[in-house]
């Protein structure tokens, strides 16, 4: 696969030094974040974690989609999570164009309509944050000792802003 020796060559680096070997799989700071999938977004680096200390579940807007729910079910339930964040971010690409807008653009790249396709525009960031802070609270297999906290990540400053 020539088109990905560059990343198979840096793997294999990352593998000389890895120190991960026969991990239990648990999240080791009882730490669970849900976020965008923006690279300029390091999750763990952020809140001064590292690689096991933290179930990081990515994607676009940083949502609690019903994957995500399940994951942070299995998290709370089955790999020590205690903490869960929910984390969007400034200058967001799913916050800052409408729905419309976001297909539009989607179906100039692709060459093909993309009208069908939900793709998850937020029209007001604080309050979809404080929305999925309360769809893990209301969880029935959440329970209520979990604690559960929403943040906007200013992606210039790197500072993480407490909603809800």
């Amino acid at each position: 696969m020539p088109d990905f020796d560059d990343l198979l060559r840096a793997n294999r680096e990352y593998a000389e030094d890895f120190g991960l070997s026969g991990f239990d799989g648990i999240a080791h700071a009882g730490i669970a974040m849900v976020t965008c999938m923006d690279s300029r977004i390091d999750p763990l680096r952020m809140i001064g974690l590292k690689a096991g200390d933290a179930k990081i579940l990515r994607n676009p807007g940083g949502r609690v989609t019903d994957q995500a729910l399940v994951a942070l079910v299995l998290g709370v339930n089955l790999l020590q999570v205690r903490r869960v964040l929910v984390v969007e971010h400034t200058r967001c690409a799913m916050a800052s164009s409408t729905e419309d807008e976001l297909k539009a653009r989607v179906a100039e790249s692709a060459g093909t309509d993309a009208s069908w396709m939900s793709l998850g525009a937020i029209v007001d960031q604080e309050q979809t944050v404080r929305a999925d802070v309360m769809r893990v609270r209301s969880h029935p297999l959440i329970s209520d000792d979990i604690l559960v906290g929403g943040f906007i990540y200013d992606v210039d400053t790197g500072l993480l802003q407490p909603v809800s």
